[in-house]
């Protein structure tokens, strides 16, 4: 103990060593009358905070360890963590979570409406709430493209934004909501629970064109459907993961007719169908005008919507006709994906986007060990989750929190 004093005096005198070090190479930042020590992480304030590549620091990784931990200190309100709602809104999680709840115990099928709807908003444009917004004068809404318009769940994110707002006004952002309220359906559908940063912002913009363009249609093949998640980052492994959400929820007959009676024009079934399947399927799918060609794409990657209402694509027939993903919960909640990966190396893939995870050696085996191994699916699937819910996420001065989730704050 006796030579405390002589350590803490070379501590520090390390300590501004290394810094004049960094600062000679980085610079400070003046910024209302603060200096600040600029970031050398993908959470800077130039940048949304995923989908980036770090720079790579000239010291070891110590001392980085110690820089990252000053940087957080200082600016720690211009990046994702945990609790970040502490001491603004300390009961917004608990808020978003009973909300959830109460809804599933009367209406079970949010939860892969939230799902989807976490889906449809993250892989645009990033987790930015974007798709909750109505059309303006400035922009079309993300909800007219064709992919979007059977989405749900608009009212039950509406709702708790109303609760929010009047216990913490202007505070918790409609992106942190929607992720919130999707790792809460996911749990309630029997799915695994998954830590979640927050303090997100929404944007101020939508992107029709983007969910038109973007979003993988049923009817994709396995190369495009590959293509698109690793534009966004994601690996085989993650994308196959992802999948395993069409476990649960609802689907129009429209959406695969064309496999029962027309494939790809031959007027024929897909000869991939198991062939007691594709029984099964005519008898609940009866041919009608729609399967002579492709339906108009609702797009793919996450469960189909929770109403047994039409939303403008029934049969010839005014019968609106719907296949449960879940097949009456087969095998129970606990099979949560492993269901849907088992019917697929049966060859019971319902679109064809679905059986197209079979169609190389390489996403084969990510199918065949998540219908084997439920633990590594739930695992896998919790990792992946939490990688598409903070996609290029807007933090900081990068966006705002609106009031009410459909509309944009208006410009000062």
């Amino acid at each position: 103990m006796v030579f405390n004093g002589d350590y803490r005096i070379a501590f520090v005198t390390c300590f501004v060593v290394a810094l004049s070090v960094y600062v000679a190479l980085y610079g400070l930042e003046f910024d209302n009358g603060i200096f600040r020590i600029p970031r050398l992480t993908i959470d800077s304030p130039e940048n949304r905070t995923a989908g980036k590549v770090s720079e790579k620091s000239p010291f070891d990784e110590d001392y980085m360890a110690m820089y990252m931990s000053i940087a957080e200190d200082i600016d720690r309100s211009y990046s994702l963590h945990y609790d970040f709602y502490r001491e603004s809104c300390p009961s917004a999680e608990r808020i978003i979570a009973k909300g959830i709840r109460e809804t599933y115990n009367s209406r079970p099928s949010i939860a892969p409406s939230l799902i989807r709807l976490l889906f449809h908003d993250c892989f645009i444009e990033g987790c930015d709430a974007s798709v909750l917004l109505d059309a303006d004068d400035t922009f079309t809404s993300e909800k007219e493209a064709p992919p979007n318009q059977s989405l749900k769940g608009f009212d039950v994110i509406d709702a708790i934004k109303s609760e929010l707002e009047n216990v913490c006004p202007g505070v918790v952002s409609c992106a942190d909501i929607l992720v919130l309220a999707a790792r809460e359906a996911v749990l309630l559908a029997g799915g695994p629970f998954y830590p979640l940063e927050t303090g997100r912002k929404d944007s101020a913009l939508a992107f029709k064109e983007m969910a038109e363009r973007e979003l993988p249609p049923p009817q994709a093949s396995l190369s495009v459907i590959l293509a698109r998640f690793a534009s966004r980052g994601f690996n085989e492994r993650e994308t196959i993961s992802l999948f395993g959400a069409h476990s649960i929820g609802i689907t129009h007959c429209t959406f695969f007719e064309d496999r029962l009676y027309n494939f790809s024009g031959t007027g024929k079934p897909d000869p991939e169908l198991n062939t007691g399947f594709l029984q099964e399927l005519k008898s609940k799918c009866p041919f009608s005008a729609s399967a002579s060609s492709p339906s108009p794409s609702p797009g793919t990657g996450l469960p189909e919507s929770d109403s047994s209402k039409s939303y403008g694509m029934s049969s010839a027939s005014g019968d609106d006709r719907v296949i449960d993903l879940s097949y009456n919960n087969e095998g129970g909640e606990e099979n949560f994906g492993t269901r849907y990966y088992r019917r697929l190396m049966q060859k019971k893939g319902l679109m064809f986007s679905d059986q197209q995870l079979t169609a190389s050696e390489e996403t084969e085996t990510w199918v065949q060990a998540y219908a084997s191994d439920p633990q590594l699916f739930r695992r896998d699937f919790a990792m992946s989750m939490m990688k598409l819910s903070s996609y290029h996420v807007l933090t900081g001065p990068l966006g705002q929190v609106r009031t009410t989730c459909s509309k944009v704050l208006p410009s000062n």
